[in-house]
């Protein structure tokens, strides 16, 4: 007969040697805390741009500094609410200004484009955020609004809001690529 002591110490020690496989198999995003800002390039030069309304673009997929990550993608989210973008957006479907769900974007539909409109501005109503937010949250908001249109993968898109819901959630979605047709509303 094993002594009690013996069987303990034996499932224990199997126990341990368990745990240890299933969080060696697990694989956490990362979330990077402290950040050399991704676009402070493109946020502090002073640049005429040749992109103009109606311009085709290259049709490569060019991917943002935060598309492949939920966290920041909920942060941008709940930026896009705090920072007012729901007054003339709304959630997306568009209301002053155009919607951000469909695949017609004015000023192009890549994370570039998203950051130099949010941080430049566009005639006729969308107002520049220079110097008003830093390029972190900037890029967040780039990923949750390509997140709208269904451009990031579905296990990166935020589930909820702690808001009502009045709209459909980014991960039922299909993927809708944007065209630079220019859209009814001229921002």
């Amino acid at each position: 007969m094993l002594d009690l002591r013996v069987v303990r110490h034996i499932v224990v020690g199997l126990t341990a040697i368990l745990f240890a496989l299933a969080a060696s198999g697990c694989v956490r995003e990362q979330r990077r805390f402290r950040e050399i800002p991704p676009g402070a390039t493109a946020a502090t030069a002073v640049r005429q741009t040749e992109l103009q309304p109606g311009q085709p673009q290259p049709e490569e997929q060019i991917k943002g500094p935060y598309d492949e990550n939920a966290y920041a993608v909920s942060e941008g989210q709940r930026l896009y609410e705090w920072y007012n973008c729901v007054g003339c957006h709304m959630h997306g479907g568009g209301n002053i200004g155009p919607p951000l769900m469909d695949d017609k974007w004015i000023y192009g539909g890549s994370p570039e484009n998203i950051f130099d409109t949010i941080i430049e501005g566009r005639p006729n109503g969308m107002p520049s955020y220079r110097g008003r937010m830093p390029n972190q949250q900037v890029w967040q908001i780039v990923a949750y609004v390509r997140s709208m249109s269904g451009q990031l993968s579905k296990d990166v898109s935020p589930g909820r809001t702690d808001d009502m819901n009045v709209k459909t959630v980014e991960q039922s979605k299909g993927k809708e690529q944007p065209t630079t047709k220019p859209a009814e509303h001229p921002q």
